[in-house]
């Protein structure tokens, strides 16, 4: 249990027996899920955590009170790494009211079969209204989708903290150091990047607030440097360029494509490219990959045809990135083919309902293996991507 101000306390824990999050993102050093507890006349509890900690999660609560009960428990987001232990909490705390709104109590009809609630431990916000604690108000902002439809955040205008549910959240459990914008910017990205416009109308929402604390749902409490991670989000959010630099994203079956990439890659570094990240699609972490295609400005796809397609991971990371709103970029694109090269075409095809994108004048087309032309042409294709 640790304390944020006087009056909350965190109560949530860390998990390292993931391996994947959400079933698809690698974890190497877990995930917190964070829980807090604001203690006054009355005491409200923010979210409970994921399924298997559902008994530390408690006893971390019991702490907490200290032989008091809880009055409220705010549901700001119903995934189950979060609502999990609902209807435990509810079944240990019968007179705790459970708060949400509208959408809220129906995905708890629907996680909870048998979760049945009084009228009287029912109390359904609307966006913007207040709840009194006795020395603290809260104040409730609504936050729909970001990333799913029921999400609220929840403003504390005494403590000035906002609880922020999964903005501002990285991967990596709290007891491991690390970077946190790497890891937030590939949670961000992997998670909640599709819905950028969303998050710039609740940044719109926040900038209105004195916030002088960030509690989220996953990663450290944010206390110092609020412009930093605020800066980081609306960069983010807006699908602006975070840092100057090339991503080069590659598939190579027999290694010729790779060749290219890497012909490239010391191409740029040449020209005197700030940073060049350079990526295995088929190899390496994915969603690294996406993170880097939205952090940098300009990207590279490299890639075979294959069966009258692309590469199997090349077609599945341009679906991630136009899924994600992927747009405001410029994009070069190396093709390889034997007897009939289409990946450039196809690529560029993935990308037709994109927005503000620009591709390069210069196209690289492999026929099996690299010749002296392709090499001019990788030498064309760096000059016009370091103009």
């Amino acid at each position: 249990m640790t304390a944020i101000t006087n009056d909350i306390r965190y109560i949530g824990v860390n998990d390292h027996q993931l391996d994947l999050f959400e079933g698809q993102y690698d974890v190497p050093n877990g995930m917190a899920y964070n829980s807090y507890v604001i203690l006054d006349e009355k005491i409200a509890v923010f979210d409970s955590v994921d399924a298997n900690f559902g008994e530390e999660w408690l006893k971390n609560l019991a702490d907490a009170l200290g032989g008091r009960k809880p009055g409220y428990l705010i549901i700001q987001h119903m995934e189950p790494d979060h609502s999990a232990n609902i209807l435990r909490f509810a079944e240990a705390y019968p007179e705790a009211i459970l708060v949400g709104n509208a959408k809220t109590f129906v995905m708890l009809g629907q996680f909870f079969e048998h979760l049945t609630l009084a009228d009287d431990r029912k109390l359904v916000v609307k966006d913007g209204d207040t709840l009194s604690l006795g020395r603290h108000e809260l104040k409730f902002v609504f936050a729909p989708m970001v990333h799913w439809p029921e999400v609220m955040f929840t403003y504390d205008s005494t403590d000035k903290v906002l609880f922020s549910a999964d903005a501002f959240g990285k991967f990596g459990a709290l007891d491991v150091e690390e970077d946190w914008a790497c890891e937030a910017r590939r949670y961000y990205f992997g998670i909640v990047g599709k819905y950028g416009m969303q998050v710039q109308s609740v940044l719109k929402k926040a900038a209105a607030l004195d916030i002088q604390t960030i509690c989220p749902l996953h990663g450290p409490v944010l206390n110092e440097n609020l412009g930093y991670y605020l800066d980081l989000y609306n960069t983010w959010s807006s699908y602006g360029v975070e840092s100057e630099g090339i991503c080069i994203a590659y598939t190579s079956v027999y290694g010729h494509t790779k060749e290219a990439a890497e012909l490239l890659e010391k191409a740029l570094i040449a020209r005197g490219c700030p940073k060049v990240a350079i990526t295995d699609l088929a190899r390496e972490d994915m969603a690294e990959a996406v993170e880097d295609a939205f952090r940098y400005g300009k990207l590279v796809l490299a890639t075979t045809t294959y069966n009258g397609d692309i590469f199997p991971f090349m077609k599945h990371f341009i679906d991630a990135l136009t899924e994600r709103g992927y747009q405001n970029r410029t994009i070069g694109l190396i093709e390889n083919g034997t007897w009939a090269p289409m990946a450039a075409k196809i690529m560029k095809g993935m990308f037709e309902k994109s927005k503000n994108l620009t591709f390069t004048e210069t196209t690289v087309t492999i026929k099996s293996a690299l010749n002296q032309q392709n090499r001019e042409q990788i030498a064309a294709l760096a000059d016009e991507l370091m103009a």
